[in-house]
């Protein structure tokens, strides 16, 4: 048995030109919608309201959200600094983004300087000390007059010490 003449590769593409001439004479009815009449025009007012009253609070809204991130971030660290934080995320606002880097930053950043002069780089916001209660107020009174008796207990009795020495 012989095997088939081989082919060049020009030869294997005779198809082509009768493809295109076949889809060329298809008729060319396009369905650009899977809606006909009342409900296409049913969807394209839905479609209207969506573009141009809903798309634009989701945006408006994200963009918000996103911008006080960083105000977000410094009240999670306890930043010391976090309401200037949260006025530069405002100005941000104002000033189309432009500003939220640097907020973004300043969030993550350690408070240095607060640091040096209050010994810790976190403050407890919303955590400030409470006032003491009667019961504590009463324990620690009652402490600072025994040490106030033992006191004039001491005062008292050095004059004599020293008399007896003289």
């Amino acid at each position: 048995m012989r095997p088939p003449p081989a082919r060049g590769r020009a030869g294997s593409f005779h198809w082509i030109p009768a493809a295109v001439l076949g889809a060329m004479l298809l008729p060319a009815n396009a369905h650009a919608s899977m809606f006909k009449g009342e409900a296409l025009d049913k969807m394209a007012d839905v479609l209207t309201w969506v573009v141009l009253i809903i798309a634009p609070l989701i945006g408006l809204t994200v963009f918000w959200l996103v911008h006080i991130l960083p105000e977000k971030i410094a009240e999670k660290k306890q930043h010391p600094q976090a309401k200037a934080i949260q006025c530069l995320c405002l100005l941000s606002l104002v000033f189309g983004g432009l500003l939220w880097p640097l907020a973004w930053l300043w969030a993550y950043s350690k408070p240095v300087l607060f640091r040096m002069a209050y010994g810790t780089d976190k403050v407890a916001h919303g955590h400030e000390e409470s006032a003491p209660t009667d019961k504590e107020e009463a324990e620690e009174l009652k402490q600072l007059r025994q040490r106030v008796a033992e006191l004039e207990t001491k005062l008292a009795a050095k004059p004599t010490a020293e008399g007896g020495k003289g």
